[in-house]
């Protein structure tokens, strides 16, 4: 295990800074190389910040046609966003060590991470934990039946609030807001401001994100990565108007304690 934190630490200064940052998450299952070439091009034309990869339901070898793709073709980072234990390639730059911390299916919170640690341990990858929180998008999704998990009601940001700060406490190095694959609507912009008042650690948001208005809204409410995926998915081409939204949205940090 060779514990760096380049991009972990690429993040924190960002958000010291205010600069809000793009993901572009890709499932290499729906990935075909023509797609590839074309979100990579846009990608480095837009300067996204990173590439996330991963899914539900993704196979080893399309996993690793999917990095090496992105490898030799751009210099972005490439971080896994695994959905099952098996999703480790050390191709990839980083991982995001998920624990599903809004949900009460304890192989989801912790069984999951003890069987990929063994081999996390003796990787070369960056692994950054994750308090990966699912939030109500309207609508069932992929990672909430997959998971086997309620999602937080998205009228309840006093909820998110709570399990983000347990999260934080719990020594999480960053937190993750999602309202899944297929939301109606994205992680409502008070439920992202409440969050990100209270915690001092990386915040990212995703899911349901289709316009570039929804994520400029989301990183002005505090949201310090954005991640979108299925926009993408349908329309590569709106990739440069969602990296010009989210990189033109510089917040302050918010020094409020009130509760």
């Amino acid at each position: 295990m060779g514990g760096k934190t380049e991009i972990y630490q690429r993040m924190q200064a960002a958000r010291q800074a205010g600069r809000k940052a793009l993901a572009v998450l890709i499932d290499p299952d729906k990935a075909t190389d023509q797609h590839l070439e074309r979100v990579v091009g846009l990608g480095v034309d837009a300067q996204v910040d990173f590439f996330f990869v991963g899914g539900s339901l993704v196979v080893k070898d399309e996993l690793a046609r999917c990095l090496a793709f992105l490898r030799s073709h751009c210099a972005i980072p490439a971080i896994l966003f695994p959905g099952s234990p098996l999703q480790i390639d050390e191709q990839a730059d980083a991982l995001l060590f998920l624990s599903l911390i809004s949900g009460r299916n304890a192989d989801l919170l912790i069984g999951q991470q003890v069987v990929s640690a063994p081999y996390l341990y003796q990787s070369s990858l960056e692994v950054i934990s994750v308090g990966y929180m699912l939030v109500d998008g309207g609508a069932p999704t992929t990672a909430s039946y997959m998971s086997n998990t309620l999602p937080i009601p998205a009228d309840k940001p006093d909820i998110a609030l709570a399990t983000a700060l347990a999260g934080e406490m719990l020594g999480l190095k960053t937190l993750y807001l999602d309202a899944g694959s297929g939301a109606r609507q994205p992680v409502s912009e008070t439920m992202i401001r409440k969050v990100a008042q209270h915690v001092t650690v990386p915040l990212m948001a995703g899911g349901g994100i289709r316009r570039p208005e929804q994520a400029w809204a989301s990183a002005q409410a505090g949201a310090d990565i954005i991640v979108v995926g299925t926009a993408v998915e349908q329309s590569a081409e709106l990739l440069g108007e969602m990296a010009e939204a989210v990189h033109r949205c510089r917040a302050g940090r918010i020094n409020t304690r009130e509760m």
